[in-house]
């Protein structure tokens, strides 16, 4: 049986209706306050770019002000797009955050390229890229292991935990073999087999681990989209709103906000839309804190997770605010 350790909340930076990527951001920074309080183990920020319902475009900076902004709690990215970003300016950024903030520095990647315009954008190509090589070159670097004879500057004593994000196996051996933490995540898309896929993939992480300067010992974590609040039925109703945003259209610019329930209850959805909507439900939990303990529990326990990182994409600010209680709560943190 697997006891939970660790509970953390990766956000988005949201922009609801009626608001603006300012109040977006400053909503960010009360919501990693609150997340401190109610004693959450780490504080994720994502990194989106040309989304207009999401502000967290520059995670180093954001997580700059977040830390600057709390005092314990972990906060971390979920995750730098690597492909994107030299490695050495990576490991600068990083090694900056650890100088100032001790201890308290996660960094997670991805691979993620974004869609065409975003890829022009950044100057951004598949061309010549290997994510292990990549990955690996950033670990050195901020391990002070460079083979380029390259120092990063601030010198650090210890680097930041390194976390891979990911939904393969492929993913997973990597981060065993560069003796990274492991997020599989249960929400970037829709899958029937997806408990059995998360379970292999951290089965061949967890025996496959081997320690680095970044990373000590084997660490898994499932993210999730989750929707909690004081009844299932109210948290059905908030759903509607996570349901509509996954549709994804136009690059995930349908709406110029995050739409509110309100906006969702009006959709004109097509056939097409409502299948997508029934298979989207496998990307999220839904209910009370009564009924998400019990699955989010189950679920860690059947795949030997270590750290529930919990995503309460919800419409209005007070909702995902209130979201965090309910989790703390529920899970007695």
């Amino acid at each position: 049986m697997v006891i939970i350790v660790k509970v953390s909340i990766l956000d988005y930076a949201v922009v609801d209706e009626g608001k603006d990527g300012v109040t977006a951001v400053n909503e960010t920074v009360e919501l990693v306050k609150h997340a401190e309080q109610l004693n959450f183990s780490r504080f994720f920020v994502a990194e989106h770019h040309n989304v207009k319902a999401f502000a967290s475009s520059s995670p180093e900076l954001l997580i700059m002000k977040l830390l600057g902004e709390t005092k314990t709690i972990n906060i971390g990215s979920a995750g730098v797009m690597i492909p994107h970003y030299a490695p050495l300016k990576i490991a600068e950024n990083f090694s900056m955050l650890e100088a100032l903030y001790p201890g308290r520095v996660d960094l997670g990647v991805g691979n993620t390229l974004g869609t065409t315009i975003v890829q022009k954008a950044m100057e951004s190509s598949r061309e010549n890229f290997d994510y292990e090589s990549h990955l690996k070159e950033v670990q050195d670097l901020l391990s002070n292991d460079s083979k380029e004879n390259i120092t990063v500057h601030p010198l650090i004593k210890t680097p930041p935990n390194m976390w891979v994000l990911s939904t393969s196996q492929r993913s997973a051996k990597m981060a065993a073999k560069l003796g990274m933490g492991y997020i599989f995540g249960f929400f970037p898309y829709a899958s029937t087999d997806k408990t059995l896929a998360a379970k292999h993939a951290i089965e061949i992480y967890k025996n496959e681990f081997k320690p680095s300067k970044t990373n000590d010992t084997a660490h898994a974590a499932i993210a999730v989209f989750v929707v909690i609040a004081d009844t299932t039925e109210e948290a059905n109703r908030l759903t509607k709103s996570l349901d509509v945003w996954l549709l994804g259209k136009n690059n995930f610019n349908e709406f110029s906000h995050f739409p509110s329930v309100e906006t969702a209850e009006n959709y004109n959805f097509t056939q097409t839309d409502l299948r997508r909507i029934k298979s989207n439900r496998t990307r999220m939990v839904i209910g009370n804190k009564t009924t998400i303990k019990k699955e989010l529990t189950d679920l860690a326990e059947e795949l030997n997770a270590d750290e529930l990182v919990v995503i309460p994409l919800m419409p209005e600010f007070k909702n995902r605010k209130h979201a965090l209680t309910l989790l703390s709560e529920a899970f007695d943190l």
